[in-house]
């Protein structure tokens, strides 16, 4: 969500709506699928080009609402301006990608990918070939763009392994741009001063949950950060789970305050703050696919009657199809997780096949049989 704009992707294909009333029925679709073909002539690397399914991987506005672009498995980079939504250009990418930005300026879209390298193109020039700029020897799962600039060039963070496990979303603070929140695979949200690289505060989600389970699999990690620049709000959602947690910035005690969890029937695929409305929750259900939370006395609640609401919603059930089973299958982190193996059961019945074999060689063995089919008899003195 940027603005008063929504969209809500499945599979390879996207709907694009308006939140800003409920008389505004203005609705934009695109299928990657119908997308054009381009030569391999464009991409941004050397790899060769692969033929997808259109699978969208990633999608993301500029700052300002003016552009969207997304990446799909068939190695594409899409860009489209929407004020109308028109398709400027359809580039490949040298690999598929993870995830993508656009610089502060607008003037460029940053691509990375799992193999660790961040590659431009130029939204001024939408057919522009790909440049690499970042390198890296690790996996990459998020790229944000902030405020500063050095050196002539937009400073922009990767989620890179600063904890336990690996880091699954990170996002610059828009009240605060040196603040940066990351959310991490070991169950933790924390808070930068990400220009020095100073840790300010650590939050666990295990010790937040309810009620708390030391059996469960601390499985955590987040696969969205929202901010509510209106009250210094974030909001996290988990990798899997019907639960968003909320918290309140301390931009002056450098801390994240917990607040409250929202506790959902169904699994919840995203969540989006929209600064006039409050925080929309897309969750796995036909019949009620969103759902409006707004603070009322210091506590978040679902708004019952709303007309917003129930327009977007009615847009969403109607195209429900593109959405069913593929909303929310690419956020999941599962297998990043290193895989424990019980291997004691194989290891006991293997030793017990070693402890038989070894009884098998010590036991004495039978004398042959003789020409009868008897036992032979053995002489004194003679062995078998």
């Amino acid at each position: 969500m940027c603005g008063q704009t929504l969209v809500v992707r499945g599979g390879s294909r996207f709907l694009a709506t308006s939140t800003a009333s409920s008389d505004d029925d203005s609705l934009f679709i695109y299928d990657c699928n119908a997308a054009e073909k381009k030569s391999q002539e464009n991409k941004g690397g050397d790899a060769p080009l692969v033929q997808g399914s259109g699978v969208i991987l990633a999608s993301t506005f500029s700052k300002s609402g003016s552009y969207f672009a997304l990446t799909d498995d068939s190695k594409r980079l899409i860009l489209f301006r929407t004020k109308p939504w028109q398709c400027l250009s359809v580039r490949t990418v040298a690999r598929r990608c993870t995830a993508l930005t656009f610089t502060a300026s607008e003037e460029k879209v940053l691509v990375a990918d799992k193999s660790g390298d961040v590659y431009s193109f130029s939204v001024l020039e939408p057919h522009g070939c790909g440049q690499l700029e970042l390198g890296h020897l690790s996996m990459l799962l998020d790229v944000v763009c902030g405020d500063a600039v050095r050196g002539g060039r937009d400073m922009w963070g990767t989620a890179e392994s600063v904890s336990t496990r690996f880091v699954s979303r990170i996002s610059v603070v828009p009240t605060q741009p040196g603040l940066l929140l990351s959310s991490s695979g070991d169950g933790t949200l924390r808070l930068w001063e990400y220009r020095s690289g100073r840790q300010l505060h650590c939050c666990h989600l295990a010790s937040l949950q309810e009620p708390v389970d030391p059996q469960a699999p601390q499985r955590l990690a987040a696969s969205r950060i929202a901010f509510w620049c209106r009250e210094n709000c974030v909001a996290l959602l988990c990798d899997g789970t019907p639960v968003v947690y909320i918290f309140r910035l301390d931009a002056g005690g450098q801390k994240l305050v917990y607040r409250q969890q929202l506790a959902f029937q169904h699994q919840v695929w995203d969540v989006a703050f929209e600064e006039t409305q409050g925080l929309w929750v897309l969750q796995d259900c036909r019949e009620a696919p969103l759902v409006l939370c707004r603070p009322v006395g210091g506590q978040w609640q679902s708004v019952l009657e709303s007309a917003v609401l129930k327009k977007v919603s009615g847009v969403l059930h109607g195209n429900w199809a593109m959405m069913e089973g593929s909303a929310g299958v690419d956020a999941s982190f599962s297998s990043l997780y290193k895989a424990t193996f019980d291997n004691m059961t194989s290891y006991l019945r293997k030793k017990e096949e070693r402890l038989q074999q070894q009884l098998e060689k010590k036991r004495p063995r039978s004398p042959p049989p003789g020409p009868n089919g008897q036992a032979k008899k053995m002489r004194p003195g003679e062995t078998a």
